[in-house]
């Protein structure tokens, strides 16, 4: 039966955008409507009226660590504009975790972004990392004695593949000049952030703080298992998956590792272009697997592989998403313990897995998708907002209160 650390970190996610709802200062807010959606977010789960309902519901189910995110929109809606009174809100939500016994882990920017930050040319700028560090040291200074583990940004290269590279989400870029300049200035944000964070607990006499971001990996599999595939599949993961820690790891900017892992790619190279080698999947159903609802193969092995190519960085992980979106809740406790399954492996190999927040902890707005693909431990009736706990949030639970997965 595998056995887990005593003080392993058991939890779910959830972000800002997707669940407070009536975030109507972000950029995100505005795309939508202008672009149409077949579903906007409105008042999406009413997380920022209900959170304490919401946190009573992750203390039943014996979670013990809980990552939210802050709306940056609503801390300074204009700029150099902040907000005393959301403020008030998010030390409010954060207390509410302490009190439950549940220990935050607080995302600082989870993919939306002001409007005035995106209309003054948001990541693009030659400003933007100036901007956001101004926005973090106002939020750290004034939360460092309540909260430890601090994600500065959610998946940056996700944001940066879906807004600046195949301009699926705004601003709808498309431009691979432009997604360089967007991930170098998100990983000079963070490496500036990391710093100051440090230096303002250093400053109070408190402990140091575990800062980090969250990054979304993808195991990279060979369809055949031929030389241009392996090729492809190696390039993929330097790019994809270690280029960007890389880069934090030589600045010392890391305390930890956030990992985000749901599925694997499938990669069949047709032709030796660089389009083809960074690109190209299987399109011939070979090696099928069950999926998500978003049509994502379920492949537990590849998280194992994701946390053995991050061993050589010798920090400790924490699994800051792992999770799936289906109808069948049965199929999401399969989901939930053939991953955990593969997280007690990479612990035997020596692995320094710290902790494991599954996404998420309530169904919710799943951005340019909306609401229909549904990730939640607890389900939502959009009509009336009423929450239930679904079977797979008991399992999950017995699992958080007993440290084993039997």
């Amino acid at each position: 039966m595998p056995i887990f650390p005593k003080d392993f970190l058991w939890g779910a996610a959830t972000s800002s955008y997707q669940v407070e709802g009536d975030n109507s200062n972000c950029d995100w807010w505005e795309w939508e409507k202008k672009v149409g959606l077949k579903d906007v977010s409105g008042h999406a789960c009413r997380h920022y009226d209900l959170f304490r309902e919401d946190f009573d519901k992750a203390a039943e189910l014996n979670h013990n660590a809980h990552r939210i995110s802050i709306e940056w929109s609503r801390i300074e809606p204009s700029n150099q504009e902040f907000s005393e009174s959301q403020l008030k809100h998010y030390i409010d939500v954060i207390d509410a975790l302490r009190q439950r016994n549940i220990e935050p882990i607080v995302t600082l920017h989870h993919f939306t972004n002001p409007l005035w930050f995106s209309r003054l040319g948001g990541w693009e700028s030659g400003e933007a990392e100036k901007f956001f560090l101004r926005y973090v040291k106002f939020i750290v200074n004034a939360l460092s004695e309540k909260v430890r583990f601090w994600v500065t940004i959610n998946e940056p290269n996700v944001y940066a593949y879906h807004a600046y590279l195949i301009g699926a989400w705004p601003p709808q870029k498309k431009s691979i000049s432009k997604t360089r300049i967007v991930l170098n200035n998100l990983a000079n944000a963070h490496i500036s952030c990391y710093k100051a964070i440090h230096d303002i607990y250093r400053s109070k006499g408190l402990n140091p703080p575990f800062v980090s971001i969250a990054h979304n990996a993808q195991a990279f599999v060979p369809c055949k298992d031929n030389l241009r595939n392996k090729i492809a599949c190696a390039l993929r993961n330097k790019w994809y998956n270690l280029d960007f820690i890389d880069k934090l790891f030589k600045h010392r900017a890391l305390d930890y590792i956030g990992i985000n892992y749901y599925t694997r790619s499938l990669v069949e190279v047709k032709g030796w272009g660089i389009h083809n080698l960074i690109l190209d999947v299987c399109t011939s159903q070979h090696h099928p697997l069950a999926k998500n609802s978003l049509g994502w193969d379920i492949y537990p092995q590849g998280l194992y592989d994701v946390l053995k190519g991050f061993k050589k960085y010798n920090l400790p992980i924490i699994i800051t998403e792992n999770g799936i979106c289906t109808e069948d809740d049965s199929l999401r406790w399969d989901y939930i313990s053939e991953h955990l399954k593969m997280v007690h492996r990479a612990l035997k190999d020596g692995i320094k897995v710290k902790g494991y927040i599954y996404w998420s902890l309530m169904d919710n707005f799943e951005w340019d998708k909306g609401f229909s693909h549904r990730f939640g431990l607890i389900s939502i009736d959009y009509n009336n907002f009423a929450r239930t706990i679904r079977q797979s949030a008991v399992n999950f639970a017995n699992v958080c209160k007993t440290g084993s997965l039997d």
